[in-house]
């Protein structure tokens, strides 16, 4: 019989959200976890700790992997298992931090923190925070808002905040289920941040505070254990304005900016007092594209932040695109009417998905819950991201548009540029990063597209990496090696074999983690 608050999943295959891949699982080996019923928020958070480590000791009795699941949104295998899944969207409770909780040299305040479990959607993250009195935002977040908080941290989620870096970026701690009998807190040595009392809380066996440790788990892909609960840094409610802007150029100004986001020669229409750039954006269509010509040259899309004033939100988004605004959106609602695609089509279908959807418009203002909000979305659509250094942007972009000429993609190209991550297997890794999305439909042409264009890239030298929840099959030993660099791959197995015995480092690997040679247990470090 089951503990209480896990249930049976008796599934043998399962789908992943954007429909590109089928896992097949073990039979009767998959479950749902619930927070049981307690007298309290705590006592019963700590009951899904002990369920845990329960379905781990039932892992290593039975010679079974796991994987903690959330929304299913990836796109590829870096989250799945060929044993059991986990879901774990009722996992979503919420907690404040009062003084009593923090170590004496943490450097803010309690109302900066935010503690939540797993299975938390960023759009609850959201609302939770916006009933703060005063009211609280999380830093960045991805295009939507829809991912839970460890899926979105576990796979280096980015979004495009220049100045405050990816997702995994606002998160100080982590609590990590790391075997059938431990389960401890990690945080950075340089950067302290929870009390004695709240190990105490949370019942802990130990709080590790080592950087190399937090640095490898924090963007680890659901392999160093179940993480359980991620303490978040917030700020005060800020509102975003968002500007689109057509018919930029693509010439030696735009490329400056492109490699060194200065703008002191290319002024963005509404600049102005209290506004900080926030987020910039560059998009091509591929398929009507000419140097220096404006007519066939970007499109733009920044926000500024500025000061929180309700009175001040004025969102319109589009009715025609109801899966959202962003490239991915867009193209899913192109699916509703299209039923087969032939390179013929592909410029047209292009063309005409540029012509509705990135045009100039009025600004508009909202939270970053507005502005990045809760889309749904259709299968069948492909999305690869590759994490560059700015200065590596023009080039890139020319060898796309090269590519495009013989193969064409029926998609389109997007620059996002992020602040770099700590992370030791961030993909977000250069100090300035550029994130350099392709997303258009899913089809044999679109991942030989992204092939050709990854392969072309190591033919001309240029330093790219990949994200880890997005199309990446070209992933193996060697290229990681290569994006990362030996030490910090081998600093990230080190920091794994540190945590984990090699029993429970079984349960939590993966055939993804074997291609890429981050499966090795050192049986002598642990």
């Amino acid at each position: 019989m089951l503990p209480e608050g896990i249930l049976s999943r008796p599934k043998t295959e399962w789908r992943n959200a954007h429909e590109n891949f089928t896992q097949t699982l073990v039979e009767d080996a998959s479950f749902k976890l619930v927070n049981p019923p307690g007298n309290s928020g705590w006592e019963r958070y700590r009951a899904t700790t002990k369920n845990v480590q329960w379905l781990i000791d039932h892992a290593i009795q039975n010679n079974l992997s796991l994987r903690a699941l959330g929304r299913g949104w990836s796109f590829s295998k870096v989250g799945m298992t060929e044993g059991g899944l986990i879901d774990t969207l009722s996992l979503n409770f919420s907690f404040p931090i009062i003084a009593e909780d923090l170590d004496p040299n943490y450097e803010k305040s309690h109302e900066d923190l935010y503690f939540l479990q797993c299975g938390t959607k960023i759009h609850q993250l959201n609302t939770r925070l916006a009933q703060k009195k005063p009211q609280r935002s999380i830093r960045a977040s991805g295009a939507s808002n829809g991912q839970t908080i460890a899926g979105a941290l576990s796979t280096g989620t980015h979004g495009a905040a220049i100045q405050v870096g990816a997702v995994h970026d606002a998160v100080v701690g982590l609590h990590l289920i790391t075997d059938a009998d431990t389960h401890v807190w990690i945080e950075r040595a340089s950067y302290p941040v929870i009390s004695q009392s709240w190990a105490e809380l949370l019942e802990v066996d130990e709080v590790i505070r080592d950087d190399a440790i937090f640095d490898a788990a924090v963007v680890s892909f659901g392999s160093f254990g179940f993480i359980h609960g991620v303490m978040i840094e917030t700020e005060p409610q800020f509102l975003l304005e968002e500007r689109r802007v057509g018919n930029i150029p693509y010439d030696d100004v735009l490329k400056t900016v492109m490699t060194t986001l200065d703008f002191s020669q290319f002024p963005l229409p509404g600049t102005g007092p209290g506004k900080e750039l926030y987020h910039f954006e560059i998009l091509f269509n591929l398929h009507n594209f000419e140097p220096d010509n404006p007519q066939k040259g970007a499109f733009l899309k920044y926000m500024f932040k500025k000061p929180f004033d309700p009175a001040a939100v004025d969102m319109h988004p589009s009715e025609k695109f109801k899966y959202g605004e962003d490239l991915l959106g867009i193209i899913s609602s192109l699916l509703d009417t299209l039923a087969v695609l032939s390179d013929a089509l592909i410029p047209p279908l292009v063309n005409l998905m540029f012509k509705d959807a990135f045009t100039p418009r009025p600004p508009q203002t909202g939270t970053i819950g507005d502005i990045f909000n809760f889309t749904k979305f259709r299968g069948q659509v492909a999305s690869a991201a590759i994490g560059l250094s700015i200065e590596d942007t023009p080039r890139a972009v020319s060898l796309i548009m090269e590519i495009n000429k013989t193969k064409p993609f029926a998609g389109g190209l997007a620059l996002r540029y992020v602040k770099g991550t700590n992370a030791t297997l961030g993909f977000t890794k250069f100090t300035n990063s550029c994130v350099l999305e392709m997303d258009g439909l899913d089809s044999n042409k679109s991942r030989d597209f992204f092939d050709t264009v990854w392969k072309r890239l190591e033919m001309e030298g240029i330093a790219y990496t990949l994200h880890w929840g997005k199309f990446n099959a070209i992933l193996n030993e060697t290229r990681v090696k290569n994006m990362y660099g030996t030490s910090a791959v081998t600093a990230w197995i080190h920091a794994r074999n540190t945590l984990m015995t090699p029993s429970a480092m079984r349960v939590f690997t993966n055939p993804f983690m074997a291609r890429c040679g981050l499966d090795t247990i050192v049986h002598d470090i642990v």
